[in-house]
């Protein structure tokens, strides 16, 4: 059968009109629920159910459309069976979809859950399933429930390919950088090479205030890393020496900054409010 892959542009509008429905929900919250998702149209939506794809992560299944009555009755129009309109989530997207209430998802004459969710769950205790889940919560900043699934996987298997770095993303995001700085050391022993290794490195140094630390880390890393990955670095000490009030440290880096960066991007754009500040 082939999936037709389509983009929601409507997933992005503003708020419409009052309705019973509260877009309130992010994609993760939203995993094994019936969905509504506002359109341009007052009054009327598509619908879809989120389920997690091993392979692509979350994403949305289109049901169809629907528009409220007077009554408050949901009249629907489903989708032929023969489209399967998919669509992959990101899962920090700012989206935010309304939870269809079971009595409406009836009214819509769809099941509570649908027949080919099931093709989706075989074995939902595989490291494989409990790694995407560990992965998704990671990147949709649920670390506590992303942790959950990923002590299950070193349970199971602790040298899972990519294990080790979703735990140093977790632990920097909980604030737990003395984790993170003793797990990155034990996986550079590995790689010694690895510039996203170098990137929770450096955030982590700086978080936990070892400056001199964070830019030898820098320094190390620069010879291999990637443009992108040495800019992230360098923002964060130079951010870091801004916050501290520490103009002589901050203009250095910010100079440095300066002398590579490309004409108009962000982060330039960002050292130059922060020159106007901390040179009042």
């Amino acid at each position: 059968m082939k999936y037709l892959f389509i983009i929601f542009t409507c997933l992005t509008l503003g708020a419409s009109a009052q309705t019973p429905l509260s877009f309130n929900k992010g994609v993760i919250e939203s995993v094994d629920k019936w969905v509504a998702v506002r359109t341009k149209t007052d009054s009327a939506y598509l619908y879809g159910f989120v389920y997690m794809d091993i392979s692509a992560g979350p994403t949305i299944h289109a049901g169809g459309s629907f528009k409220i009555n007077k009554d408050g009755t949901f009249t629907g129009a489903k989708l032929p069976i023969t489209q399967n309109i998919l669509q992959r989530l990101q899962e920090n997207s700012p989206v935010r979809f309304a939870w269809i209430p079971a009595d409406k998802v009836k009214e819509l004459q769809e099941p509570e859950e649908p027949f080919w969710l099931k093709g989706y769950k075989t074995d939902t205790t595989s490291t494989d399933y409990l790694f995407r889940l560990g992965f998704t919560y990671n990147a949709g900043n649920e670390t506590d429930r992303a942790l959950y699934y990923l002590n299950r996987v070193k349970k199971a298997n602790p040298d899972y390919h990519g294990l080790a770095f979703e735990f140093i993303y977790a632990y920097n995001a909980t604030k737990q950088y003395s984790k993170a700085e003793a797990a990155i050391n034990d996986e550079l022993k590995k790689t010694p090479k690895d510039g996203n290794l170098y990137k929770e490195l450096v955030f982590a140094q700086v978080k936990s205030g070892k400056m001199q630390q964070a830019e030898d880390s820098y320094k190390q890393a620069i010879t291999f890393c990637s443009a992108d990955l040495k800019t992230e670095m360098a923002y964060n000490i130079t951010y870091t020496y801004f916050e501290q009030k520490n103009k002589e440290k901050f203009n250095a880096w910010a100079n440095d900054m300066q002398s590579w960066l490309p004409a108009n991007s962000p982060p330039l754009q960002g050292l130059a409010k922060m020159r106007q500040i901390i040179g009042q």
